[in-house]
């Protein structure tokens, strides 16, 4: 009888015990893969939907802007707007100018901050802008239109076509106030974003402040995420001969979302080592009894000359064989968790409210997982390397069996 053959009848001499520690492998492994495509899904739609309606994939900055956001750090792009749009791989390339200022209506008044934009760039990408009727979007560059935020247009009992006031300070020194005019309303479902964003042209946030084609921000979205290693190399040397610009990525220029998505995965790597650790328990508990059940069997084998090393390699050969077959099933199984995850998703809108937010992002409440095989790869081989670990003390535990010892046993 072969080694294998031998090893794979000892593993079903207590059905029970084995299909009990198969199926806890098996479902630890769809356990883990899942959960892990689930949280990959979800944490790209997150970084897709925050970049776009945030600092985009890529970013230019003046040096320091980042730490203060202060105003005066702004900068003329010049050709670099263009040099940028013609690198491969850029979907759209952002200048914008950010600005405190204070809104006023004939009711109330507001902190705000005024944005100013390029609002056929802006639109094509912006999430929250995509859902503005054709009305409802700014004109051009240096029109006096407005698109406002929600809770900011309800506070200033405003209206869209209903006019207000802006008031900034000018590079000078002294305020300036602009009369503008209320063209499209967004809602975000962020409280501190609907409660103070106007949006404007970038020439007419430009003359209000007295930055005439300077802005704060050239944001550069990416037609995919995978290509950012990529592009900001050459995102870089573009920038290279201008000593007091830097070119940054998201996870720099959106801190709160990056980091929150780090906390969030961490904890998910937390459970998933609990996990594996009770399946390691579990194949020692197997493999420990099987071994103390069979050392008479044990004994009988070494008096008929075996050799105690071929007694641990039975052992772990067994232990193989056990992980082997479990992570054949869970992968199976995590294979069709994923598939479900990835088509159908999990839909959260009848346990939360109108929207979830999470890292200062707005995200879709149906979550849906993406594929990572090679993830799901080296999970897999993980799993049958702790198996084969969690046999080494049965094994060497079968190895130290002395005949004599082992005959009185029944």
């Amino acid at each position: 009888m072969s080694a294998i053959s031998y090893a794979w009848r000892s593993l079903w001499r207590n059905r029970r015990r084995t299909l009990i520690t198969l199926a806890a492998i098996a479902l630890s492994i769809m356990l883990v893969q899942a959960f892990h495509n689930l949280s990959v899904g979800v944490y790209a739609r997150m970084i897709d939907d925050g970049v776009r309606a945030g600092s985009g994939h890529l970013a230019v900055y003046r040096d320091g802007y980042l730490d203060g956001r202060e105003e005066t750090l702004s900068f003329a792009p010049g050709v670099l707007t263009a040099q940028v749009r013609a690198l491969p791989g850029i979907a759209q390339v952002l200048p914008r100018l950010y600005l405190p200022a204070l809104a006023q209506s004939s009711y109330d008044s507001r902190g705000i901050l005024l944005i100013g934009v390029e609002p056929a760039a802006e639109r094509a990408v912006n999430p929250f802008l995509k859902e503005l009727p054709e009305d409802g979007m700014l004109r051009d560059l240096d029109s006096r239109d407005a698109v406002i935020g929600k809770r900011l247009l309800d506070d200033l009992k405003l209206a869209v076509g209903l006019k207000l006031v802006v008031t900034a300070q000018h590079r000078d020194g002294t305020l300036h106030s602009e009369l503008l005019r209320v063209r499209g309303v967004v809602k975000t479902g962020i409280a501190d974003v609907d409660g103070s964003l106007l949006m404007v042209g970038r020439d007419r946030a430009a003359q209000l402040a007295g930055m005439p084609g300077e802005i704060h921000e050239l944001a550069i979205i990416l037609d995919r995420a995978a290509d950012e290693s990529r592009v900001f190399p050459a995102l870089a040397t573009l920038t290279a001969n201008r000593r007091e610009l830097s070119a940054v990525s998201w996870t720099t220029a959106m801190p709160n979302l990056a980091n929150a998505i780090k906390l969030d995965y961490a904890s998910q790597k937390f459970i998933f080592v609990i996990i594996l650790l009770i399946v390691t328990i579990g194949v020692v508990n197997t493999l420990l009894m099987s071994v103390m059940e069979r050392l008479r069997e044990f004994g009988v084998v070494l008096a008929l000359g075996s050799s105690p090393a071929r007694l641990r390699r039975l052992v772990l050969l067994e232990a193989l064989l056990l992980g082997t077959v479990a992570a054949a099933v869970g992968c199976l199984l995590g294979a069709l968790a994923t598939w479900y995850l990835v088509e159908v998703g999990i839909d959260l809108k009848s346990l939360i409210p109108e929207t979830l937010e999470f890292g200062g992002v707005v995200f879709d409440p149906v979550l849906r997982a993406t594929w990572d095989l090679a993830w799901m790869a080296r999970i897999t081989v993980y799993v049958i390397g702790l198996t084969l670990l969690a046999a080494l003390y049965p094994a060497i535990k079968a190895g130290r069996v002395t005949p004599a010892e082992a005959m009185r046993h029944y």
